[in-house]
């Protein structure tokens, strides 16, 4: 096999495993930091300048990518709930019911009949429903009125929908910047 065949067949797989990645970002998973694990290890596998291979530049945006990412997660997950009033407890409970209710959703989708997508869009209306129910049993627990616990939940789970929206489009434009830099 000639070795450029070879790097292009790397590369592909690279591409491949870096959707992946990319996917597990619906189930709360880091796969924008698995993306940027994937460029760094390819990045040092194939330092031949004269190939297109991936450079410690592209390795350098995506880690600036996925710092964005996870500000633009935090932000809106954090502040649909604190709009409301929210209490820390509040807060990080919606984050523990968010990764559970990924997880679960994802499950759930699996016997839906379309495959790999309706298990990903459980996963994230599993996620905002964990993220709802979290900052539901925060408030309550805190004893706050029936009127902001809602309120409150509700925020959490308009913010995990658009946080999730957000580090998904930071996760695309990940995979690009790495296809780039990989083929081009």
């Amino acid at each position: 096999m000639s070795p450029e065949l070879h790097y292009y067949l790397w590369a592909s797989l690279l591409m491949l495993a870096a959707v992946v990645a990319w996917c597990a970002n619906l189930l709360s998973l880091p796969g924008n930091w698995f993306n940027l694990g994937l460029a760094a290890l390819f990045a040092w596998l194939s330092p031949d300048a004269e190939s297109a291979s991936p450079s410690w530049w592209s390795v350098a945006i995506i880690l600036a990518l996925c710092i964005a990412g996870e500000v633009i997660e935090f932000a809106a997950g954090a502040a649909g709930a604190a709009k409301h009033g929210g209490s820390r407890r509040a807060m990080v409970l919606a984050v523990i019911g968010t990764v559970i209710g990924s997880i679960l959703g994802a499950i759930i989708g699996i016997p839906i009949p379309i495959p790999v997508v309706a298990s990903l869009i459980a996963a994230v209306g599993g996620g905002a429903l964990g993220a709802f129910l979290g900052a539901y049993l925060g408030e309550t627990w805190k004893g706050r009125s029936s009127d902001r616990v809602l309120a409150v939940s509700q925020g959490a789970l308009v913010g995990r929908l658009l946080g999730t929206l957000g580090k998904l489009a930071i996760g695309a434009m990940i995979v690009v910047v790495l296809g780039v830099d990989a083929f081009f």
